[in-house]
């Protein structure tokens, strides 16, 4: 059955992204806005959750409710305090500057994954040119807290240009990876890798391939363990599409997005049933599903 998406926001101009529901609403941040957003499903509106955040992509709450974001323009990993402050997680890697984090995924017991693409113009001004990336490497990254506070950062891809969305599948023995350069030259895969005892990452595998077309953007995973995704685009291929996958990469169902370029899905309201979606244009969808979503937080029943 075709899903009936609902425009319930936006278009803001410029990019939306990192949807997450934090119980009763949904935040996602506009970014060259440098805002992040809280819409209420029950009173039907958006309202400005936080300012100034550094042209912030990717949000996720760790399982104590705790508001992560990739800062870009900050080109730091951050957590948002309930006092309102910030506390830089990471923002380099072997004395250099990180790109311009994307996405995260956070683990139960406290890590958190991350990508750190180099996306021409994602995260404001600095972003403009390949002038200022420091790193000669897009890769994917661990950080590790410490037992006397401060977190460690390790590289974990060594085999990724520009990855984007990050998900863990429900045993959290796989990582699965959106592989989305945007040159021909780069290939466009969502990729699983197996999880080491070590937390190191093994050999990947490729679920899909979508070259020479857009890539996978963002993912969220439901409560079957299946990969639901937002990729495509007009310009080839498919479209714009929500695409849901099973751990193995088989496609089990495709839905068309009313506009170009979905950038990332999140599952909220009470039952976990209602996926949102954000574009590079700055809607906001929502739609009802057969499908439940896994959260951290609030807790999946």
């Amino acid at each position: 059955m075709a899903w009936k998406f609902e425009q319930v926001d936006g278009p803001y101009g410029g990019v939306t992204e990192g949807p997450q529901w934090d119980g009763s609403g949904l935040l996602f941040s506009h970014i060259p806005a440098q805002r992040i957003y809280r819409y209420d499903p029950k009173r039907k509106m958006s309202t400005v959750f936080r300012e100034n955040t550094n042209y912030a992509n990717g949000l996720m709450f760790d399982a104590q409710g705790r508001l992560h974001a990739c800062e870009g323009g900050g080109r730091r990993v951050v957590r948002y305090e309930a006092d309102g402050s910030v506390t830089a997680l990471v923002n380099g890697y072997e004395g250099k500057r990180l790109n311009f984090p994307n996405d995260l995924a956070i683990h139960p017991d406290g890590r958190i994954w991350f990508t750190d693409p180099y996306y021409e113009g994602a995260a404001g001004p600095e972003s403009e040119t390949r002038a200022n990336k420091d790193i000669e490497h897009d890769s994917v990254y661990r950080l590790d807290p410490r037992p006397h506070g401060g977190d460690s950062c390790t590289r974990v891809t060594f085999d990724t240009t520009r990855p984007n969305g990050i998900l863990f599948s429900l045993d959290y023995k796989t990582l699965y990876v959106a592989q989305s350069g945007r040159e021909k030259t780069e290939k466009k895969e969502l990729r699983a890798y197996p999880v080491n005892p070590d937390r190191s990452l093994g050999k990947f595998r490729v679920l899909h391939d979508f070259w020479p077309d857009r890539g996978i953007d963002g993912m969220k995973l439901d409560t079957q363990g299946n990969i639901v995704a937002t990729a495509g685009w007009k310009a080839g291929g498919s479209g714009p599409s929500i695409y849901v996958f099973s751990p193995d990469g088989k496609v089990l169902e495709r839905h068309e997005v009313p506009v170009d370029r979905p950038t990332n899905c999140a599952w909220a309201e009470d039952d976990l049933m209602t996926l949102y979606v954000t574009t590079i244009e700055g809607y906001l969808f929502r739609v009802r599903t057969n499908r439940k979503g896994r959260v951290l937080f609030p807790a999946t029943p």
